[in-house]
């Protein structure tokens, strides 16, 4: 889905710009928010990032985090950066659902909206859509609209660092099924920009606490469980234990994956709980939906491989209907694998 057209169009007049993200923003949501702020800043637009809440710390370190407004604590200025903007570009989502506390704010301002995102489903809410469901990023998807727009002059090498941590961690380091010769060419070119892509890294990757270590370790020693007849695992840890190893966010980041790393695995889970909610991450092999999982079931959505959901439950409940589940669909997980 592509309305070219009427981005160019939106955007002819220089207007104001917000750029909303999803809540609990990832790597792909600051870079390709930020990475569009920097190119729309080079082309003589003012932009604003406003996050729905708070982020990781392993993400606060690429260039423009600190002009980033935060809705969940500062409403008003949020609120009055809103209030003066003239176009709206939602990126890395396709739902107002997934703004949090912040659809609100955004849906009743009617200013019209862009939504560039790369989530299959997208409810009808926007003026403007770049839609591409097999695209590896948002990241991406910023790049190339850039191209579209001949604005590639634009992508400095402020914005090819954010595009390049957005492309790098919505494809596991290049690993996932999604990456394509035009994302490794995109990659290429961004580092032409004469980016540190091993400061990303280790930004992003190796910026571990003590906490944060002691917490993987425990979640894999104590937590870890495989439902063998359905080829599933998965980890589950509960408020109390987050609060015992001073959890902050992000300290969680790729758990699901190592259950999924498992031999005989084709479906993996990673459960947290917050507050009387437990919020799901799923990811699969193969041709898998978890989706579909999440969105029957678990009032989320995403990708094929990789989507999130969260129920209003106890932690016990939560697992009981998930291990129902993956029971129910075990030939088909087993068959993926």
């Amino acid at each position: 889905m592509l309305t070219t057209d009427i981005i160019i169009k939106l955007l002819a007049p220089k207007p104001r710009v917000i750029i909303t993200i999803h809540r609990g923003p990832d790597g792909d949501a600051i870079g390709s928010g930020l990475g569009w702020m920097h190119i729309l800043a080079n082309a003589g637009i003012h932009a604003t990032v406003i996050a729905p809440d708070a982020y990781p710390n392993f993400l606060k370190w690429m260039p423009g985090n600190e002009h980033i407004i935060v809705y969940e604590s500062e409403r008003d200025k949020a609120e009055k950066a809103i209030g003066e903007a003239e176009l709206i570009f939602c990126l890395d989502f396709n739902s107002p659902a997934r703004m949090g506390n912040l659809a609100e704010a955004i849906t009743s301002a009617n200013k019209p909206m862009v939504v560039v995102d790369h989530h299959q489903q997208p409810d009808d809410f926007a003026q403007g859509y770049y839609i591409d469901e097999q695209a590896s990023s948002t990241a991406e998807m910023i790049y190339r609209l850039t191209e579209m727009l001949n604005w590639e002059m634009h992508i400095n090498h402020q914005a090819a660092m954010c595009l390049y941590t957005g492309i790098v961690t919505d494809t596991g380091s290049f690993r996932y099924v999604s990456v394509s010769p035009q994302v490794l060419r995109i990659a290429a070119s961004l580092m032409e920009k004469g980016i540190d892509h091993t400061r990303i890294y280790r930004e992003v990757f190796d910026s571990n606490t003590l906490d944060q270590l002691k917490l993987k370790g425990f979640a894999l020693a104590e937590k870890l469980n495989v439902i063998h007849e359905a080829g599933t695992a998965y980890i589950a840890l509960t408020e109390k234990e987050l609060k015992r190893f001073n959890f902050q966010k992000g300290d969680t980041e790729g758990l699901v994956n190592y259950a999924l790393s498992i031999k005989g695995v084709g479906v993996a889970a990673f459960f947290s709980e917050s507050e009387g909610k437990v919020k799901i991450s799923l990811r699969s092999k193969a041709d898998y939906d978890v989706n579909e999982l999440a969105r029957k079931h678990f009032n989320g959505g995403g990708h094929v491989n990789a989507a999130g959901g969260m129920r209003i439950d106890t932690m016990k409940n939560t697992i009981n209907s998930f291990k129902e589940i993956v029971m129910e669909e075990a030939e088909k997980i087993k068959a993926s694998i």
